[in-house]
């Protein structure tokens, strides 16, 4: 159990933050009503009652105008609505996380006592008169991924809310830092080790979180950006490009322009080296 006297203070910046990222420790109850005991063997985390998220002075540290990204498992959104309004916000829409397999279907291994949860929603609120930004216009309200640790959320959620909503960017219960992003949380130090275990696979460049893209699909810049950068680690230290592309199912084609992206070297191949790079821009 947590007490809000022991919770740092949430930080503050000029004018407030203009979007704030919330994945709050929500205490789950069982089906007699009474509090669910917290896994000993696991320590994944310490939970909050809704009351103690409910009173987290959130609206003293957000702009007059502004977004929240809120996190709330699908048994609890009546309290997601609750904490939204607790927090100055109001409900408008909602972004849904639906957990894939590397084979892209639902991944089955969710709980839930009525049907076995494939997905998780962000509700997305509003304070004062925020619209969001131009890329939000085309940018569908679903994120699909491969799961990662226990209650670790997708990093696709950046790349999407930093296209769409303006900054200042402030994450609430942060489990790691980000650039360009104020963190706030028991886990968000750069020193600090989180406490759910970290799978095998998904440190120092894993591609379990890329997304799942079709072979028209083009992603946006930022995430282009973004994994790029991951190959390149991984081709220098010696992936093949056949490698990568078996481990983001991505054509080789696609791995080939995403390195050149971020400037790597590619190495001499079987085939003539030149590539049309006009036509190749066209499949990232």
């Amino acid at each position: 159990m947590t007490e809000t006297a022991d919770i740092a203070p949430l930080p503050t910046v000029d004018g407030g933050f203009k979007t704030i990222l919330a994945d709050p420790p929500w205490r789950f109850a069982n089906r007699t009503g009474k509090v669910a005991p917290e896994h000993k063997r696991l320590d994944r985390y310490s939970t909050m009652s809704l009351d103690e998220i409910c009173d987290l002075p959130v609206a003293d540290v957000s702009a007059k105008n502004a977004h929240l990204y809120l996190w709330v498992p699908n048994a609890m959104l009546p309290d997601g609505i609750r904490v939204m309004e607790a927090w100055g916000f109001r409900y408008v829409s909602n972004i849904i996380w639906a957990k894939r397999r590397k084979d892209g279907g639902p991944d089955g291994r969710g709980v839930g006592f009525y049907f076995r949860n494939v997905t998780e929603p962000i509700l997305f609120g509003v304070r004062g008169s925020q619209r969001t930004l131009a890329p939000a216009r085309s940018t569908v309200n679903m994120i699909e991924t491969r799961k990662r640790e226990h209650s670790r959320k997708p990093d696709e959620q950046y790349d999407l809310i930093e296209a769409c909503s303006p900054g200042p960017f402030l994450e609430m219960f942060a489990r790691y830092p980000r650039e360009g992003w104020s963190a706030w949380g028991n886990e968000s130090g750069v020193e600090v080790e989180p406490k759910g275990q970290q799978h095998r696979g998904y440190a120092g460049g894993s591609f379990d979180q890329v997304p799942l893209l079709d072979s028209y699909e083009r992603m946006s810049p930022r995430v282009a950006d973004r994994i790029a950068n991951l190959m390149r680690e991984e081709y220098e230290q010696g992936r093949s490009i056949r490698d990568l592309a078996e481990e983001t199912e991505y054509s080789i084609q696609r791995v080939r322009t995403l390195l050149r992206r971020s400037g790597a070297k590619i190495r001499a191949r079987g085939r003539g080296a030149a590539d049309d790079d006009a036509e190749l821009e066209q499949a990232v």
